[in-house]
């Protein structure tokens, strides 16, 4: 894995190859127990971070070895919808007799505000949900545990220096504002979701919980990662042009069980996450140190590519009690993104 991390015992870590090194030493923020205040520093302070943190002689551990906790406080976590096939492949599902993608979907990143108190960091077990469940037979809806619990493999992104109300961030200031990825994924309890999701969007099918990466990694390691984002038509607005140099070579795979489920990769992303920051800004909505931004659901056209079980099994598979998912990104010149790992309980009465 490359990236920062936050040690349980309290301080800030760094790794790199495999090996972990203690930052506490170096004093200042490096002995918080969060990123939080090396995120606000901003861009000239990160890239001093990491010439520090390989430089550092700390002490040094296994990265099997070291015990991570959440790497940095959530302010506020909002989930994109920008993957083109994703979008097509739920749309075709879920309104089969229409058009797959909704009259607004090539204009702008659709996305809904999620709940920031339920992000975990990866190695968190997730508690099947119970909510409200309505399948078209039936004649009234029920409560219960979710019977389609399924997983989304996404990419996130932490805001570092915040904004003021009423401040727009625009596509070319991405990188002044954002510290660096993590991989999400966001469970899903799609019984749920169908049931609640019109007219206001998801909710409880979401909110349960949304797993990430214990290594947040700076956007300085994936400049030789970033190429050319998929051709958009039409042609965004003005306030979302720009930004298409921000596609990402990021291999990814899907793990269940021990065994590989899916493979794709980020750079099939419609709207790139610089789009995504000046989307979330354009009403002048003000960014925090720690808010968490992901990009959807992201599944490529290729059969096995998809990123959640709905896609891949059509609707005929989820995940049972015990299932242990493992989302993994690496980029072609072998940066590795922290893994995410979850194991499914059953719910509680």
């Amino acid at each position: 894995m490359s990236g920062f991390g936050a040690l349980a015992s309290g301080g800030l870590a760094w790794c790199e190859d495999g090996e972990v090194v203690d930052l506490s030493g170096l004093g200042g923020v490096f002995q918080d127990e969060t990123l939080n205040g090396l995120l606000e520093a901003g861009p000239t302070a990160w890239d001093e971070a990491i010439e520090s943190a390989r430089s550092h002689d700390g002490p040094r551990m296994p990265e099997q070895e070291a015990l991570l906790t959440l790497p940095f406080e959530v302010a506020d976590y909002v989930d994109f919808y920008s993957s083109l096939e994703h979008a097509t492949n739920l749309g075709r599902m879920f309104r089969p007799d229409q058009e797959p993608l909704l009259p607004n979907w090539r204009w702008l990143p659709v996305a809904y505000h999620g709940r920031a108190g339920s992000v975990v960091v990866s190695g968190t077990d997730v508690v099947r949900p119970r909510g409200q469940r309505k399948a078209p037979h039936d004649n009234a809806p029920t409560f219960g545990p979710s019977r389609r619990l399924d997983f989304e493999l996404e990419l996130g992104f932490v805001v570092g220096v915040p904004t003021e109300l009423g401040e727009s961030v625009p596509v070319e200031e991405f990188a002044d504002h954002v510290f660096g990825v993590v991989l999400v994924n966001d469970w899903s309890a799609r019984d749920i979701q169908a049931w609640e999701y019109v007219p206001l969007g998801p909710n409880l099918g979401k909110s349960f919980q949304t797993s990430i990466s214990a290594w947040v990694t700076p956007l300085a390691l994936l400049e030789d990662a970033r190429v050319e984002a998929p051709l958009q038509k039409p042609p965004p607005l003005p306030h979302l042009a720009g930004g298409r140099d921000w596609g990402l070579d990021l291999e990814l795979e899907v793990e269940l069980n021990g065994e590989t489920l899916s493979r794709g990769n980020a750079r099939t992303l419609y709207w790139t996450l610089p789009q995504q920051l000046a989307h979330a800004t354009s009403n002048g909505a003000s960014l925090r140190t720690g808010d968490l931004m992901a990009s959807g659901t992201i599944s490529g056209a290729e059969r096995g590519s998809e990123g959640s079980m709905i896609e891949l099994f059509r609707g005929e598979r989820f995940l049972e009690d015990g299932d242990e998912i493992v989302l993994r990104g690496r980029t072609a010149n072998g940066v590795t993104l922290g893994d995410v790992r979850g194991r499914v309980l059953p719910a509680r009465a």
